[in-house]
């Protein structure tokens, strides 16, 4: 919205800094972090009062996880505010592609904040079903899928973007749909599953979209495109300014969700975050870089699966506990430790992300 500032500009005036997409970033990311500590106290409050008990803790789940009982959970409705007050005041509302990412992010947002209503309300860690959950993040991934497609460059339309193999792209005709389903979904879920520790999830996910605001800066622009040898996809710059808030909301949020957590995120916002991640890397061709730069969510999901499949083949457990981070906790790690450790190899994971914008 502010953007439209510029109008009032004559080329060499304050009003001229609306028309940098660097400028506006910087606004959202202090606007998002200024929402996060106005609202976030009082959020809690609310929410504290409203659900009594708090989110249901599993009786089958570490012994130290007995004491957050009480605990509110619905924090990522702080995170989802500041993101969408953020990308509203700062971000241009004629690109398409600004829109598609808040859409998956608060279509996400809705099926978690269901989740987490019927989990709180009943007192049961079950929620809604999974079955109607992936069917609707489904539904949603679909749409957003069809939309990235409809908007991309008509030589983008429908093609996977090989990383570090300049100019390769692999045509994937209608088939691309289910698969930026997948990444959606997927990316949506792998983040639910990390959601596990105080302040585990969150930072992993600001250091993607950190990388991924850069990476869309980058493929925005003619020039920076051409130099690294990227494809381009005319107006994705436009995505920094989201990345932007939400790493600014996401500080707001951490600062309440620091060891020992005041608040949860709960599915709303975990959810919706990995569904953001998932929508971006759609939007800027990288979705084959989002399983690098996500990987520590990658590794979770994978855990969970690996566990399952051969627990009912076997009837016997690869971790003394799925996802892996509650393997750790088992084993006698502080949960500080885990999430620390966590948070260094998501870091790790990005500057290796970022590595193959160069490495062509």
């Amino acid at each position: 919205m502010l953007y439209w500032l510029t109008a009032l500009s004559d080329g060499g005036d304050f009003f001229n800094l609306f028309r940098y997409i660097t400028f506006r970033a910087g606004g959202a990311f202090l606007t998002a972090l200024t929402f996060g500590f106005i609202f976030g106290k009082p959020l809690i409050n609310v929410l504290r009062r409203k659900q009594g008990k708090g989110q249901p803790i599993r009786d089958d789940g570490p012994e130290g996880h007995f004491v957050k009982a009480g605990t509110p959970t619905m924090g990522g409705l702080l995170i989802v505010g500041a993101l969408l007050t953020s990308s509203l005041l700062w971000a241009r509302w004629d690109n398409p592609y600004i829109w598609m990412v808040l859409f998956v992010t608060l279509a996400y947002a809705v099926i978690g904040f269901a989740d987490d209503y019927a989990k709180v309300s009943k007192q049961n860690t079950k929620g809604v079903s999974g079955r109607v959950r992936l069917g609707l993040g489904f539904a949603i991934a679909a749409v957003a899928g069809m939309w990235a497609s409809f908007v991309h460059p008509d030589d983008l339309t429908f093609q996977l973007a090989v990383p570090v193999f300049k100019d390769v792209l692999f045509n994937m005709s209608y088939l691309f749909i289910p698969f930026a389903m997948i990444v959606i979904v997927g990316a949506a879920n792998a983040v639910n599953l990390t959601d596990g520790l105080d302040g585990l999830a969150i930072m992993p996910v600001m250091i993607a979209a950190g990388t991924f605001g850069i990476i869309a800066y980058f493929v925005g622009r003619v020039d920076f495109s051409a130099s690294l040898g990227l494809h381009y996809v005319p107006d994705s710059g436009e995505i920094l300014i989201f990345a932007a808030g939400l790493i600014g909301g996401g500080l707001g949020f951490l600062w309440y969700n620091a060891p020992p957590a005041a608040v949860f995120m709960g599915d709303t916002g975990s959810l919706a975050l990995g569904g953001a991640l998932g929508a971006i890397a759609v939007a800027t061709k990288h979705e084959i870089v989002l399983a690098v730069v996500g990987g520590l969510f990658v590794v979770e999901a994978l855990s969970v699966i690996i566990q399952v499949a051969y627990f009912k083949m076997t009837g016997k457990r690869v971790f003394l506990m799925a996802p892996i981070h509650h393997h750790y906790e088992k084993k006698g790690w502080a949960e500080s430790t885990i999430v620390i450790r966590f948070w260094i190899i998501s870091l790790i994971l990005a500057m290796i992300g970022l590595a193959t914008l160069k490495v062509r």
